[in-house]
């Protein structure tokens, strides 16, 4: 049987704007630790705003390509995931890098879940802005997504076009047009 929890995953587009507390921050993170990495290097950063600090806030919707930020304004936080792209241990490129912290933004979008909350993970953002907002060195690290996550509210506080994506029926590919023996 497949988990519950991976079924009730999914990613809203319309959130309530509720407040969520340092200990429910914590753990987002705390799973996104957990989640598992080539040689155990662990390459994610993940920088965060809230939405009740204005000014933060409005600089990690202004990164997000048109389209995002009309509803990830009302998501109780705003996350960007960061990929170290070599290891600490040896200074070698790891080719699994951003692999690796999709798989802690995973983590984090199920911790959601597990809380009564959803995670919408965007790849719709200016890189370029974003590294420039984090003041990263793009040579070491690479944003790789942005997570809104939040209490999901109903579709109609979000506009027409949106909407209709949001209630559009939700379907995945069947297993066997993915896995091959």
């Amino acid at each position: 049987m497949t988990a519950e929890l991976l079924q009730k995953r999914w990613s809203p587009r319309s959130y309530t704007g509720e407040t969520i507390d340092d200990e429910q921050i914590g753990l987002l993170f705390e799973a996104a630790r957990w989640a598992p990495s080539s040689m155990n290097e662990q390459p994610w950063s993940y920088y965060y705003a809230l939405r009740s600090d204005n000014e933060k806030f409005e600089k990690f919707l202004e990164c997000l390509k048109p389209g995002n930020p009309v509803w990830a304004k009302n998501a109780s936080i705003l996350i960007i995931g960061v990929a170290r792209k070599h290891f600490t241990s040896n200074g070698k490129p790891n080719r699994h890098y951003l692999h690796d912290t999709g798989s802690a933004s995973s983590m984090i979008a199920l911790q959601a879940t597990a809380m009564g909350m959803q995670a919408h993970q965007m790849g719709g953002f200016y890189m370029d802005k974003t590294i420039e907002m984090l003041n990263l060195d793009p040579d070491k690290y690479e944003p790789s997504s942005f997570i809104a996550v939040g209490y999901q509210a109903g579709p109609d506080l979000l506009p027409d076009d949106i909407r209709k994506k949001e209630t559009a029926p939700r379907s995945r590919k069947d297993i066997n047009e993915f896995v091959y023996k």
